[in-house]
């Protein structure tokens, strides 16, 4: 499940919706939408993403977030690091062929790292 996956299941289960009506009033199918919340499809195109915030009735903040945890929920990731040190290209090697072997415990600690680390802005 990916972090956009699970909120998407808050959501719903906060309301008492089932995926085939959500599905049906955003115009998506059910196993499109039980793909989503499980990880099996990528983040979702913004025009869906759009509909998915219209259908909860959602604005600003939260709002942002679903579209934050929609940005990070792609479950196949591609990382290229071409150009990057030899230390660089082992951490993703590593990670990997390890994630699956990770605990919560040490995968959050890795998160909160990470994203400690301000980002460069693009010029």
């Amino acid at each position: 499940m990916t972090p956009f996956g699970a909120k998407l299941r808050d959501l719903r289960a906060e309301r008492g919706i089932s995926q085939k009506d959500m599905a049906k009033s955003i115009g998506v199918s059910a196993a499109y939408l039980s793909a989503l919340e499980h990880g099996r499809r990528g983040q979702p195109t913004w025009d869906k993403l759009q509909r998915i915030i219209q259908y909860f009735n959602i604005i600003w903040d939260e709002a942002e977030e679903l579209q934050r945890l929609a940005m990070i929920s792609d479950p196949r990731v591609i990382i290229d690091t071409g150009g990057l040190s030899p230390a660089a290209t082992k951490l993703a090697n590593l990670l990997a062929a390890r994630i699956g072997e990770l605990d919560e415990e040490t995968t959050r600690m890795l998160v909160v790292k990470l994203e400690a680390i301000p980002e460069k802005r693009k010029r």
